[in-house]
């Protein structure tokens, strides 16, 4: 990925077939060197190596850029607004609705703000989804395998991983989930007892985590493996409706 980023504009940039970066690039157009998105999509892509992208744009450009871009997505329900089109986000600064950056609002757990992942990822769950039938294939949507769906099971309980489980030792980023209490129920086979998640003080506006124990001891990052989620435990949490910035670094 490093040989497709441009030191100048600080974004992925497709090159031509000569091997030069292509002429007259505009970040926001879709299709050109990009499959359903554009560089402000694709720039993020890069869940394998997010610390390594962190470095390369440095922290503040990559924190400052994230946060204005779901700032202005927000006005558009974080896709392609009220169009119903599957491709209508394509031109955007972040498409929900579409595979390439459904992870990015999680990013910022590794970029030292983890409470703008639990403020983003509110906001997405509250506002892009619903239950009125236009959800799922309406509003700039394309729910391809399930996976709008899956991301927000995933991240309504307050756990995703960027990696998708790729990783030699999996493990989850964590945040502040919509429910008092998450019951995890772990296979038969294991004999072991189910993985619970509560969360004390939880209401639609406390959204920010201020507390976060794994079976009794403090969480001092906002990751667990998904081998300490295999033995079964307890993590209890607590949110307010002011960030904290107990895991900010």
């Amino acid at each position: 990925w490093k040989l497709l980023y441009d030191e100048e504009t600080k974004f992925i940039r497709p090159k031509d077939s000569n091997g030069k970066f292509v002429a007259n690039f505009d970040p926001s157009q879709p299709w050109r060197g990009f499959q359903e998105g554009n560089a402000w999509q694709y720039t993020f892509y890069v869940p394998h190596a997010v610390e390594e992208l962190v470095a390369t744009l440095g922290k503040d450009v990559f924190n400052d850029r994230l946060e204005k871009i779901f700032e202005i997505s927000q006005k558009n329900i974080f896709g392609g607004g009220k169009t119903i089109d599957a491709f209508a986000g394509l031109s955007g600064y972040y498409n929900h609705g579409n595979q390439p950056n459904l992870h990015i609002s999680w990013l910022f757990n590794f970029s030292g703000k983890p409470y703008l992942t639990q403020k983003w990822v509110h906001a997405i769950c509250d506002e892009f989804y619903g239950t009125e039938g236009i959800h799922g294939y309406g509003y700039g949507q394309d729910e391809d395998q399930g996976q709008l769906g899956a991301w927000y099971i995933m991240s309504s309980i307050g756990l995703f991983d960027v990696k998708g489980l790729t990783d030699v030792n999996p493990s989850f980023q964590v945040s502040s989930p919509l429910f008092d209490k998450v019951t995890i129920a772990l296979p038969k086979a294991l004999n072991r007892k189910p993985f619970v998640i509560e969360t004390a003080n939880n209401s639609k506006t406390n959204v920010y985590l201020q507390e976060a124990k794994l079976n009794g001891k403090d969480m001092e990052k906002l990751s667990i493996s998904l081998q300490d989620i295999a033995k079964g435990g307890t993590v209890k949490m607590k949110v307010d409706a002011k960030p904290s910035e107990k895991w900010s670094k």
